[in-house]
């Protein structure tokens, strides 16, 4: 018996797509300290090798780098700061990449929630303050 792979559709891809950008909406070290997160990078880095694009690689690249970090124990915000960041950045210009608009417009969406977690992590009490504001 030969185990085949299935592609996932789009609606599998839009669904983890929401769950990172959920993820990254709310408390990171929370999340790291679930299987939450570990989990949904796992998912990601798969999706984004699945897309066989050497465009993609960098994304590839950071996703790993971010999933040994926070499975390693303590947090060093600093490069979760600077992985966060780029990670934001890139995943934002990969929404070209995307055949269906919706799917387009979540990776745009996690783009953004990646940019604002890299902002979050570097600045934690500004995110608080901003929170009770």
């Amino acid at each position: 018996m030969s185990f085949h792979k299935q592609p996932k559709d789009d609606t599998q891809h839009q669904n983890h797509l929401d769950g990172t950008t959920k993820i990254l909406s709310g408390s990171l070290q929370d999340e790291a300290e679930r299987a939450g997160l570990d989990n949904a990078l796992q998912r990601w880095i798969e999706d984004v090798k699945d897309a066989s694009n050497p465009e993609l690689h960098q994304i590839v690249v950071d996703l790993q780098a971010l999933k040994a970090h926070f499975g390693g124990g303590s947090i060093d915000n600093k490069l979760v700061s600077q992985l966060l960041s780029r990670l934001g950045e890139n995943t934002t210009k990969a929404a070209i990449f995307a055949e269906n608009p919706n799917t387009a417009e979540r990776v745009t969406k996690l783009g953004e929630a990646l940019t604002a977690a890299g902002k979050q992590v570097q600045n934690p009490q500004n995110a608080t303050t901003e929170d009770a504001s």
